[in-house]
């Protein structure tokens, strides 16, 4: 027999805010282990999945530019634009799209096609936030002039503020992602029963890790008690990464960012400061800001506040496949809609 969660309370909602959770909850059927009344629901915690369409359509203009190499993570080179366009169709038309693990691959190439403008397509939270801004460090300290940052890098914290705070959003629980905990340490979640009243969860990407948590916030519920709790100590200190931390702030300042399905959050964005505006993409070739719309029938955003299931969307596996994805969250690895679509 299955093992299964033992709640017997009200009906509890928990969002989990990582990609890998996501794919972790639907490949090992997690939810077959629930009680009827705990509901796990995705956020956004894809970072291809929140990126605004807007972003997309800058680094299609700019791969259509002269001598410009655009460099991306696989998983953004098949994000179609407004116009349903991808950057994997412009690097099949013979434009200059590569595909690169890291930001430092990036750079390199930079250093090895000195002809070329070499611009990175920045996504990620805290967790890719401090080896891109070692990166930056770099560029400068080589006199890389040629090397450049679309820079979509986005902070977690805000988003989850977002969400609680959403009258529409009801959201009990929360699972917190391990990686992101990692950098910024368990104070980075804190707020979540300090000023929210809402239970935590910091845990691991393993089956056991899951169950454990969502046994754990299950058991507060019904005991009526508001914690955060760390699970997820063999990687995640109280304080996190300090060096990583103060990378971070050496490169980066907050700014307000547009997330998909979320629209503009206060402060949820890292910028380049001053010192390293040289790299910065967006001010290198003048782009206009990007806009935030949804492709027609699209409701990734919706799935990424929680209010919709991807089996829900109309399009979802219709015409929304992993083949012909029309939005996001059926395209990345960790989107919500393609976990749905391969495990559910």
């Amino acid at each position: 027999m299955p093992f299964k969660i033992k709640y017997e309370g009200s009906p509890l909602y928990i969002m989990e805010i990582c990609g890998t959770h996501t794919m972790a909850i639907a490949r090992a059927a997690l939810r077959a282990c629930l009680p009827s009344n705990v509901h796990l629901i995705s956020g956004p915690g894809c970072p291809v999945c929140v990126t605004p369409s807007g972003a997309i359509d800058a680094a299609l203009e700019l791969a259509d530019q002269k001598d410009v190499m655009i460099c991306s993570y696989g998983d953004l080179l098949r994000v179609p634009g407004t116009d349903q366009q991808t950057l994997l169709q412009k690097k099949a038309q013979g434009k200059d799209v590569r595909i690169c693990l890291s930001i430092m691959d990036a750079l390199q190439l930079a250093r090895s096609f000195p002809k070329k403008e070499v611009v990175f397509l920045g996504v990620g939270f805290e967790t890719t936030a401090p080896g891109t801004a070692v990166a930056i460090q770099q560029a400068e300290a080589q006199n890389c002039m040629n090397f450049s940052l679309l820079n979509l890098l986005k902070c977690t914290e805000p988003a989850i503020r977002a969400i609680v705070t959403d009258p529409e959003c009801k959201i009990d629980a929360f699972l917190c992602p391990g990686h992101v905990a990692a950098i910024t340490g368990e104070k980075g979640f804190s707020f979540l029963a300090d000023e929210y009243q809402k239970n935590g969860v910091i845990c691991g990407f393993e089956p056991e890790d899951l169950l454990y948590a969502i046994q754990l916030l299950c058991d507060a519920q019904q005991h009526e008690t508001k914690d955060l709790i760390n699970t997820y100590t063999r990687l995640v200190r109280p304080l996190g990464n300090q060096a990583a931390i103060a990378v971070m702030d050496e490169v980066f300042e907050r700014t307000d960012s547009d997330w998909r399905g979320l629209g503009t959050i206060a402060q949820s964005g890292l910028a380049l400061r001053k010192k390293y505006e040289k790299w910065d993409a967006a001010k290198k070739f003048q782009l206009a800001p990007f806009a935030n719309i949804e492709n027609a029938g699209c409701c990734c955003g919706q799935v990424l506040k929680g209010k919709m299931r991807p089996q829900e969307c109309p399009l979802f596996r219709v015409v929304c496949t992993p083949h012909t994805p029309i939005g996001p969250c059926m395209v990345s690895s960790e989107g919500s809609c393609a976990a749905a679509e391969r495990y559910e």
